[in-house]
């Protein structure tokens, strides 16, 4: 059988199908399993061994995907995030069962439309994915390895051992990425962040500061206000899949709820993680696959006088976290 699954959105987004892509190669180990994904995503989704072809979605026109897509004679396709371009390539290339959610106008393009209601934030966007999933195949198992995103252990050596070179760590890393993202719309600022950083200063972590393609603005706010904090500053180069190896390595991830959180979690690295105050964008809908008892998830108030609270509340759980793994 060939399955294509379509989840060609941002880099969180798609480290939510992981989970559902495994299970499907484990229920059919000899199915063909393809994905439709950002040109972001593909470092990551070439590094699952439970993907067998990615194909990269540049934003064709429907028609001219159709025509890429047709010729490899997908036999069921699962539509994780749908919207209507991809819908209309799926129906022109008369895959047989093409599973979606039931919403937009898009589902009129597909023939398995499956009811979900995700704005009712019932559960995790992951687990409607494996929802959709289970539509499919009704009798699969819904279990999942932890951390499901692995990589071979000399290479994340390798990845180490180059990084400590070059930025001249010695001690285990407590890392913060300050940047918006996702579906993140609250946020410590960068004065925020390097407070808390400043709570854990001693001798036994190293702080890093990571930032990545977009963030020359919060890189050059965190320059000109870090002061006496000392703190290395990591500028990521290369793919996604390199950075998630050197996360790999990382003691704590301190971070907003984005892309960096999710490939953190996936990799087993343990997180604290900011969140906005509505349901939409909660830590109830946005968790990432990663094992539960490593996430520490905090939804930041609106209200400044709560917020503050929080602040506080985050700096005393920060300092007890870094303590207990002392």
């Amino acid at each position: 059988m060939k399955i294509l699954v379509v989840r060609n959105d941002k880099l969180g987004d798609f480290i939510t199908a992981l989970p559902s892509l495994y299970i499907i190669k484990k229920h059919l180990p000899d199915c063909h399993l393809a994905v439709l994904i950002a040109p972001l995503n593909e470092s990551v989704a070439l590094a699952c061994d439970f993907i067998d072809e990615v194909i990269i979605d540049e934003g064709q026109k429907a028609k001219e995907l159709a025509a890429f897509i047709k010729p490899k004679q997908f036999d069921l396709s699962i539509t994780l995030f749908s919207n209507t371009r991809v819908a209309i390539a799926q129906f022109l290339a008369r895959i047989p069962r093409r599973f979606a959610p039931a919403t937009k106008i898009a589902q009129i393009f597909y023939n398995r439309r499956i009811k979900q209601r995700r704005s009712e934030v019932k559960m995790a966007e992951f687990e409607y994915n494996m929802q959709l999933v289970q539509a499919a195949f009704e009798d699969i198992d819904l279990s999942y390895p932890q951390p499901l995103l692995q990589f071979d252990h000399n290479e994340l050596e390798k990845v180490y051992t180059e990084f400590k070179q070059t930025t001249g760590v010695t001690k285990d890393v407590v890392a913060f990425h300050c940047g918006f993202g996702g579906s993140s719309d609250a946020n410590w600022n960068v004065a925020e962040y390097i407070a808390l950083a400043k709570t854990i200063e001693n001798e036994s972590i190293d702080i890093v500061f990571t930032f990545g393609p977009g963030d020359e603005t919060f890189l050059e706010t965190f320059k000109a206000s870090k002061g006496d904090l000392k703190a290395t500053i990591y500028e990521s180069q290369g793919s996604v899949a390199d950075f998630a190896k050197l996360i790999a390595s990382f003691k704590l991830f301190v971070s907003t709820s984005t892309g960096t959180f999710h490939i953190a979690s996936a990799v087993g690295t343990q997180t604290m993680t900011f969140f906005a105050d509505t349901l939409f964008a909660s830590a109830k809908r946005w968790k990432s696959i990663g094992d539960e008892t490593l996430q520490h998830n905090y939804m930041i108030p609106l209200d400044k006088v709560k917020r503050q609270e929080m602040f506080e509340q985050v700096k005393k759980d920060l300092q007890k976290l870094v303590q207990e793994d002392a």
